[in-house]
């Protein structure tokens, strides 16, 4: 199933509205706001599953946050949970928000999701930081209590960079963890496009955090002209790792986003994160106070920006061209 929408309407709203992942929040960040448009007294539970804590996460998490604390005030509480890469811990959690009669849950990335999805099937659930809901829930999954936002940057435009920045690539090493479905996606659509137009690729997978040294140094040794790596929590969670690895060799890694980008990657036409979140923000405040069913509301996908990390490029002595931005 294909999905097409972007949430412009909801993207715009939040950004027009102005905690990285700790426990129970109940502190209103706007105590004037009160219940705007919310149901007298009615204070709503919220529990939020963060699988890992990296920036990416944190930003999407942040922003749910800030969008439900600016129209709810004290009228909502926020229990932010942060499974540490733990995926057993993610079900534990889940039935912990279960257990308290939660109204809405959270799932911060594709673990989380799963979890929650397993969980249960009637408080609402929206997903965040999830490249695709198909490939993380499998078919049938659409009209229930699940809804969310997509960090997918579209993989064409992803082949494309990469193609622009170093176009005399013969061979393109792809790392990811393979225990990540939606890092498999990514990776094998890369590697799809990249042959077509006569690029070598060879993937490197790890399973866990554990392998990541070795199976970088490997795509180092095999001569890779560049690296890439998709949206990966494993990575995310690891990037300075292949930095100490990559910038000594002189080979480049364009990442799937900013935060893996920003850590030992050159390039990456990446989404924000944070605005993600927000967005994600809204459509848990129309569910929680309008009574909007998730299953009848569209997957959203946020827009694209190509960013460049200076320190990287300059050291590598990449030249990129007009178009891109900065990573601060």
């Amino acid at each position: 199933m294909k999905m097409k929408k972007i949430f412009a309407a909801l993207t715009a709203a939040a950004m027009l509205c102005g905690l990285t992942a700790c426990s129970t929040d109940n502190n209103s960040s706007d105590p004037a706001a009160g219940n705007a448009g919310g149901n007298g007294d009615k204070v709503y539970k919220v529990g939020v599953c963060q699988l890992v804590q990296h920036p990416a996460l944190d930003a999407a998490t942040k922003g749910f946050q800030d969008v439900l604390k600016e129209k709810l005030g004290d009228n909502v509480v926020i229990d932010v949970q942060n499974a540490n890469n733990d995926v057993p811990t993610c079900a534990t959690i889940i039935n912990n928000f279960v257990s308290a009669n939660n109204d809405l849950i959270m799932a911060n990335a594709t673990p989380a999701l799963a979890a929650a999805v397993s969980g249960t099937g009637t408080i609402p659930i929206i997903g965040t930081s999830i490249t695709s809901y198909d490939v993380a829930l499998g078919e049938g999954w659409t009209g229930k209590n699940i809804t969310g936002a997509s960090d997918l940057a579209p993989l064409d435009q992803q082949e494309d960079m990469i193609l622009e920045i170093f176009p005399d690539a013969k061979k393109v090493g792809i790392l990811y963890c393979s225990s990540e479905p939606n890092s498999d996606y990514q990776a094998k659509i890369i590697k799809q496009e990249l042959e077509k137009d006569g690029v070598e690729c060879k993937e490197y997978t790890v399973a866990d955090s554990n392998e990541i040294q070795a199976q970088t140094q490997a795509a180092v040794g095999d001569n890779c002209d560049v690296i890439y790596i998709p949206t990966d929590n494993t990575f995310a969670n690891a990037a300075e790792t292949v930095k100490n690895i990559v910038v000594p060799a002189g080979v480049p890694v364009v990442a799937g986003e900013e935060g893996i980008c920003s850590g030992c990657g050159t390039v990456t036409l990446s989404i924000s994160y944070e605005s993600m979140g927000r967005a994600a923000g809204e459509m848990a405040y129309e569910i929680l106070v309008n009574g909007k069913n998730p299953g009848e509301m569209e997957v959203g996908y946020s827009d694209t920006t190509k960013k460049y990390n200076k320190e990287i490029c300059e050291a590598l002595g990449v030249t990129v061209p007009e178009g891109y931005t900065a990573i601060e």
